[in-house]
Order: C-alpha cells, then structure tokens, then sequence
C-alpha cells in the first residue's frame, strides 16, 4: 500500500500508540491490535521506532512510500 511519508511519520510519531498510523496504511488488524494494547505503551514505543524507520524510507516522486 503506497502511503504519503509526511502523513505517515506524522501519525505514526504522535498516535502511533492508538495505531492510526496502521489504519491509514489500510492495515485494519494490526490497528485494532495496536488499540487493544495501547494501555500497555508497548504500540507506543513501535510506534516511535516506525516514525524513525519512515524517516530513511525513500519517497518516490509523489512523497509516498510502500508500506
């Protein structure tokens, strides 16, 4: 699924603990189990590692990236 990177990191760094970032890459099942778990700040952290993955991930001539 191509995502645009700016939106992605964005999300995925502020609300990457509720797993919005997975919701907008269309990945349903692994934003819910982000959700579930949000209280154990687990998604958190993942979430944080991700937005720095995102971060070196190359963008092609649209700013999106396969995700």
């Amino acid at each position: 699924m191509k995502v645009n990177k700016i939106i992605y990191m964005l999300l995925a760094f502020f609300l990457g603990g509720l797993g919005v970032h997975k919701f907008y890459s269309n990945k349903r099942k692994l934003g819910i189990l982000y959700f579930v778990f949000c209280w154990t700040g687990i998604p958190e952290i993942i979430g944080i590692v991700e937005a720095i993955l995102t971060v070196f991930k190359k963008a092609d001539s649209n700013g999106d990236i396969t995700v």
